[in-house]
């Protein structure tokens, strides 16, 4: 990741759009070109001006610019949701977490920031090659990738974990794995796009009772627009992305 800071910079422009810019090759836009010799040659506070005579600010780049530019091929976990997981948990540098569905890699990469280590699962190799791309691009090296499925209990080896969260199409169908994979008091995290999948999994915690019910929610975010004494919400934003359901292992 240090390397990954020195070798690029944020260019900022004041319409408000950020670009991050490798230092050792020209950057174009929009807005211009600005050379390598530029960009090497620039130091965060200063300003770069394209061939366009178009001004960009030089930011120093933090893990944040990084990912949220990692590679996507499934659909990540927006951090307004990964926020309210470890909001919800609380889980810190002696624990150990485990993420079933990988995706791009998102959300394990996230919770590697805080947990002592994390178990990411997934079945498809393509998702799992981008995920530990992006986790080697940013410099993440406790988290640990695995292809194999969640809903396989007899072949996962782990026990006394803190979290596991569920970012699967069927989450009632790993209530085994998070049994045999939790601590008792540990935390399943459920994310859904949609309420009835949400639904069809608390309705069977509530069923097997070896689990304690604690809520389902959404998160919901609403962007403003604030200029001068004009201010209202803007007229679109992304304010519903997933349903979360949590629940303790009993």
């Amino acid at each position: 990741m240090k390397d990954q800071v020195l070798n690029f910079v944020m260019l900022y422009h004041k319409s408000g759009r950020f670009f991050l810019a490798d230092k050792t090759k020209d950057f174009h836009s929009n807005y211009g070109m600005a050379s390598a010799e530029k960009l090497s040659k620039a130091k965060p506070g200063e300003t770069v001006e394209t061939n366009k005579g178009i001004p960009l600010s030089v930011l120093q780049p933090t893990f944040y610019d990084f990912y949220t530019k990692i590679k996507r091929r499934a659909q990540i976990i927006p951090l307004k949701d990964a926020a309210a997981i470890l909001a919800s948990t609380l889980v810190g540098k002696e624990d150990v977490c485990i993420d079933a569905g990988s995706g791009s890699g998102a959300l394990g990469i996230f919770l590697a920031r805080y947990c002592k280590q994390v178990i990411s699962f997934d079945i498809r190799e393509d998702h799992q090659e981008i995920a530990i791309e992006n986790a080697k691009q940013l410099g993440v090296d406790n988290i640990e990738f695995r292809s194999e499925s969640i809903y396989e209990p007899e072949k996962i080896k782990i026990k006394g974990a803190s979290l596991l969260v569920l970012d699967v199409p069927e989450p009632w169908k790993a209530l085994e794995s998070a049994l045999k994979v939790l601590a008792h008091g540990g935390f399943l995290a459920v994310y859904t796009p949609t309420i009835i999948q949400n639904a069809d999994f608390v309705n069977s915690i509530l069923e097997d009772q070896r689990f304690l019910y604690i809520k389902t929610s959404s998160i919901m975010e609403q962007k403003w627009e604030v200029e001068g004494r004009k201010v209202r919400p803007k007229s679109w934003s992304i304010s519903h992305s997933g349903f979360i359901s949590l629940a303790r292992k009993l």
